[in-house]
């Protein structure tokens, strides 16, 4: 699913005026860490959806960029039905302001009243693109939190995702979205997390691409540091995440296991934005750093003495001395895992790992 050009990552450059007083926020005088405006933020207890069964109906939504044609809901609507689900579609999901799918509380209606919807098992995105932070201010906290539900999404979805886990403790889950790939490797991975209610270890596959190749060149995975590590799976895609660094809808990282992803990015921006998570005190706080894919990230025109990659991690993830490894399967433009955003996991760098401690649905 291609995400966007509509947000650029210049939009990080204010990132390093909101990193405020310090990098690990203020105390207030009950002993609660304090974020933008001194607002208290507490970490809530972490809370989970009920697992999916065939039969459930699902709430198709966009809370992001705009659907142009028809065909593209059908192929949501019957993906989701290929999965034993039914499907329940937003009265908002159609609509249109500009490049977004309608007006911001519109959009954010149709995700509060499934949350709302005794009958709705699970909120579906229909797709990412731009435009799901801006929905952030009009959703209903208390009501998602009352009411835990499935969420999955990737790409724009990760304000969603980082936004709920902030307000409520919800976990919800970094994976296809209606639209996205549904090959047989990502289904699977779906109804082992989120149907039997596995704590699965992830893995990248190992079959190599052509049966007479002599190594493994597809879905490799690259050990940055060795070792293991515990924490809550939490991240996303970077230029989502560094967008709303700052505000009240970004969980508290500290002994998190970050996990990031991109596309469509020119190289420097990637290490523009990660120096914004470290100047915000996020890479200093994780225990443990799982890189996914960055799809068509290349150093960009006349750039010619850029950084690469590996060059970046190397800056940014190796020097923290913290387990990390780099191609999981996590991004755009391939089979996915099902990845539970704030469940504790633990990873294994040098095998490329990733095992849920415990089943992320009940």
């Amino acid at each position: 699913m291609k995400r966007r050009y509509f947000l650029k990552s210049g939009a990080t450059a204010g990132v390093m005026a909101i990193a405020g007083a310090k990098a690990g926020g203020l105390v207030d005088a009950a002993g609660a860490r304090t974020g933008a405006g001194g607002m208290p933020q507490r970490r809530p207890q972490p809370l989970k959806a009920r697992r999916l069964q065939a039969g459930d109906t699902v709430g198709l939504v966009a809370p992001a960029t705009a659907i142009f044609e028809d065909v593209t809901v059908d192929i949501a609507r019957e993906s989701l039905e290929g999965l034993g689900l039914k499907v329940k579609i937003g009265a908002h999901l159609r609509d249109r302001h500009g490049y977004l799918a309608g007006d911001d509380k519109a959009r954010a209606d149709d995700i509060n009243g499934f949350f709302a919807d005794k009958s709705i098992a699970g909120v579906i995105p229909i797709r990412g693109g731009w435009g799901s932070a801006r929905v952030l201010p009009h959703l209903d906290f208390d009501t998602i939190r009352r009411n835990p539900k499935v969420l999955m999404g990737y790409s724009d979805i990760t304000a969603l995702h980082n936004a709920i886990q902030a307000k409520t403790g919800l976990i919800t889950f970094h994976s296809p979205v209606g639209t996205g790939r549904w090959d047989a490797w990502s289904v699977d991975w779906v109804k082992r997390v989120l149907f039997d209610g596995e704590a699965v270890t992830m893995s990248n596959p190992k079959t190599l691409s052509d049966r007479n190749a002599l190594t493994q060149v597809e879905n490799r995975t690259r050990t940055i540091t060795p070792g293991k590590a515990r924490g809550r799976m939490m991240g996303g895609n970077l230029t989502v995440l560094t967008a709303i660094l700052g505000s009240a809808y970004v969980p508290d990282y500290t002994d998190a296991i970050l996990f990031l992803e991109d596309v469509q990015e020119n190289l420097y921006r990637i290490d523009r934005m990660l120096t914004s998570l470290k100047l915000a005190g996020i890479l200093d706080k994780a225990r443990g750093v799982v890189f996914g894919t960055c799809s068509e990230c290349g150093p960009g025109n006349d750039n010619y003495g850029a950084l690469t990659l590996e060059e970046i991690l190397a800056d940014h993830i190796k020097t923290l001395g913290v387990p990390a490894w780099q191609g999981a399967m996590i991004g755009h433009d391939q089979p996915q895992w099902t990845v539970p955003f704030g469940l504790e996991v633990e990873i294994d760098a040098a095998a490329a790992t990733v095992t849920m401690t415990e089943p992320a649905v009940v």
